[in-house]
């Protein structure tokens, strides 16, 4: 009989523990674990490219993360991409200079943008504007290039005296 109720009180642990691991693994998938509510500042920035950028995505500087993408919109007038950062209080002395980019994490990772601080004396306010950005490189733009061989002018004058036999 003992036996028996250790048995059921052992599977019970298993199956809690692997709810748990579950649990674990959706925060982490979902950017969940990261969110956090401080103070926060906002900056905008525009881009031509986000690729796949999502609501929540972390904005680094120097690797370290120091906020989160806050909103992602089009404006209809420029057909860019307007999206608002929300950066921790913590880090309110990032020069006004500085520049802001699309990057993905590893080959296949998602998506994040990276601030690289400037060297101007006067500092970002809340609402403020990032006016140096790069977007997003996107892996189908690189590999259609490398698999056309580019659009260099130079290879392609190349090419064309070969085929005339002319050098």
């Amino acid at each position: 009989m003992t036996q028996r109720r250790s048995f059921e009180i052992g599977t019970g642990l298993f199956i809690l523990l692997g709810f748990a691991a579950l649990g674990y693994l959706a925060t982490q998938t979902t950017s969940l674990a990261n969110y956090r509510q401080g103070p926060t500042y906002a900056l905008k920035a525009r881009f031509t490219n986000i690729g796949q950028l999502k609501l929540r995505a972390p904005v680094k500087v120097a690797g370290v993360r120091i906020g989160s993408v806050q909103t992602i919109e089009l404006e209809p007038d420029r057909l860019e991409a307007l999206v608002t950062l929300a950066i921790d209080k913590r880090f309110s002395q990032l020069p006004d200079d500085s520049a802001a980019a699309v990057f993905t994490s590893g080959l296949l990772g998602d998506q994040y943008v990276a601030l690289q601080p400037g060297g101007s004396p006067e500092m970002f306010k809340d609402g403020d504007e990032v006016v140096l950005t790069q977007s997003s490189m996107q892996l189908e733009e690189l590999i259609g290039k490398y698999l056309v061989g580019g659009n260099s002018p130079g290879k392609n004058e190349k090419d064309d005296a070969k085929a005339s036999g002319t050098n």
